[in-house]
C-alpha cells in the first residue's frame, strides 16, 4: 500500500518522521500492546513549561510588571528547570526512542531510530526483553530509498517486510510479512508465487532504489 501524502525526499527530518511515524501503526496493527509512558512524559513536561510560560503573561497583563515580577522572577526559574528537565529527557531518557510496547506472550520491544547528516540512511535499534531468559539487541540500517518512491510516497509494504524479515519478534507476529520474498533475489518459482500487490510494492521501492546512484535525497 501506498501513502497518498508526499514528502520532500530531499528533507531527511521528513523521511525519518514518516518513517517513525509508521512504526507504531504497523506494531499496534499486530496487537502489540504499546507502552505510552514515555510520551505521555515528554508531554507532561512540555505542558507544563507552555503552562509557566502563560502564566507569566497573565500576572504581567492582568496585575502588571512592577507588582508580579517577584512570581515571575520565580515562574522563569521554575520553567528553566522544566525545560531543561525535557531536554535531558529527551536525549538520556527517550534516546531516540520511537515505540515501546509488548508481545501478546509478554516480550517487551523497544524501537529506536537515528540518522546521520546529510546521508539519507534509516539507523534502527530493536532491544527484544523476553519474561524468561536474556534480553538481546537488534541493529541495522537501511536506505530510505526502499521505502520511499520518487515522488516522496511512502510505501508500507517494503517498510513492513523490512522489519518482519529482520527482527524475530516482529516475524512471529506477522509470518506473512517475514515470508516475503525479495524481488532482487527471488528465484522464477518464487517470483510466480509473489501476490500482485507484493510485486507492485516491491517493484516501487526497487525502481527507487536506483535513485541512489543519481544525485537526489538529502545530497
Amino acid at each position: 500500500m501506498t501513502s497518498q501524502e508526499r514528502i520532500t525526499v530531499h528533507n531527511l527530518a521528513d523521511l525519518k518522521n514518516t518513517s517513525d511515524d509508521a512504526i507504531p501503526n504497523y506494531l499496534n496493527s499486530l496487537k502489540f500492546k504499546q507502552d505510552h509512558s514515555l510520551v505521555d512524559t515528554r508531554l507532561a513536561l512540555g505542558y507544563g513549561a507552555f503552562a509557566i510560560a502563560a502564566a507569566c503573561f497573565l500576572w504581567d497583563y492582568k496585575l502588571g510588571f512592577d507588582s508580579t515580577k517577584w512570581f515571575t522572577a520565580a515562574a522563569v526559574a521554575l520553567y528553566s528547570v522544566v525545560n531543561g528537565a525535557l531536554t535531558l529527557w529527551i536525549t538520556y531518557v527517550e534516546k531516540g526512542t520511537v515505540y515501546r510496547g509488548e508481545a501478546k506472550d509478554g516480550t517487551k520491544i523497544s524501537v529506536s531510530t537515528s540518522t546521520k547528516k546529510n546521508e539519507p540512511t534509516y539507523y534502527v535499534v530493536v532491544d527484544v526483553a523476553p519474561k524468561k531468559g536474556p534480553s538481546s539487541k537488534i541493529e541495522f540500517s537501511r536506505s530510505f530509498t526502499e521505502w520511499f518512491d520518487v515522488q516522496g510516497h511512502f510505501v508500507a509494504l517494503p517498510f513492513q517486510t523490512m522489519l518482519a524479515t529482520t527482527v524475530p519478534l516482529i516475524a512471529k507476529a506477522d509470518p506473512k510479512r517475514a515470508a516475503a520474498v525479495p524481488l532482487a533475489s527471488a528465484t522464477p518459482a518464487e517470483f510466480l508465487n509473489v501476490d500482485a500487490q507484493t510485486l507492485d510494492a516491491l517493484a516501487a521501492a526497487e525502481t527507487t532504489g536506483a535513485e541512489k546512484k543519481r544525485p537526489g535525497l538529502c545530497g
